[in-house]
């Protein structure tokens, strides 16, 4: 719900109006019904709404308080505003809107930012007060919602989005850790980004600067605190289901239309079953098919939709209409594409448009219940030593599916069995591809995974759930966020329910990796209620078959040679790379160098239509 933008000089210049307005505007598709801009001498504050609560005239930002104190922009939902009217009339206030907007600005008033632990929601927010001269940027628990900084020039510039930073005069310009990032882990984790001097205000985090330019960032939500100090769940089941069903429920709660994006696969359809188990009538199904019947799920959501007498949309993207969503893709993603889905998911999304402003999305399930096949080689890393022996002979080292998990098996340290569990290709794989280079230098990253093993010591497969709900998943959330923005419509994900987060990490094991596919918890407690098919059919997610769309398409063929030319190979870490080669192993099938050819191919087209834009 909406695109924020602020410019704070820290040297008491005045703000101009004109820049301020630029930045706001770059990111009209985050919200397309509404604008206003908030001045004040040196702080100026800017806002694109997308009405979703309250979409009358009422819910217009910034808001300003009634003693004319506080002025906010806000970013986000929050779901459970409602249940604050009682306490808020108690006080003597009478609400003006029915925005929920106003009701986080009057909270904060009463409290100040204790009141963050009392939301359940999705938000990024800026809060400028006018007595201590000082401005808040918060952060929600998980990431849903984004907020990106940079201080420049004695001018802290602040956006839901990058390329509104970019508008406003700050330089584009990538670092060499963000690179290195890029290619060993796919992308920039923690606060730095792939650029110079950008930072992402972390999930969970609050920061408070004042003119003179003094700060504090403050981690105000804790997930292994949270964990700890969590009262034991005696009957997980029954617990799951009806906080999973309350999280779906407190997610539904919109002035308009609300749709599911349905894969067919477990998560999404547990959501859709949820809402069909409530009595919530006339949702729209969102699905994408492929021609390839290895990467489709297509007749498992029509099912499930008609099964439900809801209404099933579809599309297919293929050759030119899907080069085109990749070029857009990239622009809204404002960082090289690494999920290889983006313009996928910003297809459902433009299906989507027509029809509803919200969309709820099976995100987030995977990483809280063990949903991927990766983490199962972390169950006996042992194990693993006899798997890197076994992959010299060469009978099983030409089988493809074999060949990550050899890869995988390489790594000696447990603590990189864990960071680069998510990866595609692996630090060996990496010094052998680009010639010897360095680890990435990433702090976060060892943060994050010295709280996973504190809280799970001596279990790989639950620190790397720990590990990928701060990392992996940041990077799925902002990819969501930004292609369904990109089409002005909101995504909210009912498993980051802060209550199933902390609950699920306090279960055994065996919640989660039971069985073939992991989120043991979640098909035992949909298992009366969805189809058997769906509950065992093999998980594909939204994959897509890329090799095929290079050798096949004819947008895709024509780009092969001009991506063999790249400027991205005059780039220090891709030197030693020769594109000619490389194009003619993508020509030849070798399916075995897609996982290092799509990080630079997608590299090439953002520096080609995103990059260039900005220079």
């Amino acid at each position: 719900m909406c695109g924020i933008n602020g410019i704070f000089h820290l040297n008491y210049k005045q703000v101009d109006k004109d820049q301020l307005i630029k930045m706001r505007d770059i990111l009209e598709h985050r919200g397309p019904d509404d604008a206003g801009i908030y001045l004040d001498n040196n702080i100026g504050l800017g806002h694109r709404r997308l009405s979703i609560i309250d979409t009358s005239s009422a819910g217009h930002q910034p808001f300003i308080s009634d003693n004319g104190r506080y002025s906010i922009v806000f970013n986000g939902e929050i779901y459970n505003y409602q249940s604050f009217y009682p306490e808020l009339k108690s006080k003597g206030i009478t609400l003006k809107s029915g925005s929920d907007t106003e009701v986080l600005l009057n909270l904060f008033e009463l409290y100040g930012l204790e009141m963050l632990h009392r939301l359940n929601g999705m938000f990024a927010f800026a809060i400028w007060d006018t007595v201590e001269k000082k401005l808040t940027l918060c952060r929600d628990r998980m990431g849903v919602k984004p907020l990106y900084y940079c201080v420049y020039k004695s001018t802290l510039y602040f956006a839901s989005e990058q390329k509104a930073l970019f508008a406003a005069g700050v330089p584009i310009e990538i670092s060499e850790n963000g690179m290195q990032e890029y290619i060993f882990n796919r992308f920039v984790a923690g606060a730095d980004t792939l650029f110079t001097d950008v930072k992402k205000l972390l999930p969970g985090h609050y920061m408070v600067i004042d003119e003179k330019g003094n700060s504090k960032t403050t981690r105000w939500w804790n997930l292994k605190e949270q964990i700890q100090k969590h009262t034991p769940i005696l009957n997980p089941k029954k617990w799951f289901e009806e906080t999973f069903f309350d999280s779906v429920k407190l997610r539904m709660i919109s002035d308009v239309p609300v749709g599911v994006l349905l894969s067919g696969g477990l998560d999404s359809c547990s959501i859709l079953s949820s809402l069909h188990a409530q009595k919530f009538q006339k949702i729209e199904t969102f699905n994408i098919s492929f021609s390839e019947e290895e990467h489709n799920e297509y007749h498992l959501a029509k099912k499930i939709t008609d099964d439900y007498g809801y209404t099933f949309n579809h599309t297919k993207l293929e050759n030119e209409s899907l080069y085109q969503n990749l070029i857009e893709a990239s622009y809204y993603q404002d960082e090289p594409i690494m999920h290889l889905n983006e313009p996928h998911l910003l297809a459902i999304a433009k299906l989507a448009k027509p029809k509803v402003k919200v969309l709820l999305s099976g995100e987030g399930a995977d990483e809280l219940m063990g949903g991927y096949v990766r983490y199962k080689a972390l169950k006996n890393p042992s194990l693993l030593k006899v798997i890197s022996q076994i992959s010299k002979f060469e009978t099983f080292n030409k089988k493809p599916r074999y060949d990550k998990l050899f890869r995988y098996s390489k790594i000696n340290s447990e603590a990189d069995l864990v960071i680069f569990n998510g990866s595609n290709v692996y630090p060996e794989d990496i010094n052998q591809f680009y010639g010897n280079k360095k680890k990435p230098v990433n702090e976060y990253r060892y943060q994050i995974l010295k709280e996973a093993q504190e809280l799970y010591p001596k279990n790989l497969q639950r620190q790397a759930l720990y590990f990928d709900q701060h990392t992996y998943l940041c990077s799925l959330l902002d990819r969501n966020d930004r292609c369904t923005m990109g089409t002005s419509i909101e995504c909210r994900e009912p498993f980051l329910d802060q209550r199933l987060i902390a609950g699920l990490g306090t279960l055994d094991d065996k919640w989660m990796f039971s069985g073939k596919k992991g989120k043991f918890i979640l098909k035992t407690t949909m298992e009366n209620r969805l189809p058997k098919e769906i509950l065992d059919f093999r998980k594909i997610g939204l994959s897509a078959p890329w090799g095929s769309y290079l050798l096949s398409f004819p947008r895709f063929i024509d780009e092969l040679d001009h991506f063999a030319k790249s400027p991205i190979f005059e780039i220090p870490m891709l030197e030693n790379l020769d594109g000619q080669k490389l194009v003619a192993e993508v020509r030849k099938g070798n399916t075995k160098i897609l996982p290092y050819f799509m990080p630079l191919f997608m590299l090439h087209k953002w520096q080609k239509n995103y990059y260039n834009k900005f220079v």
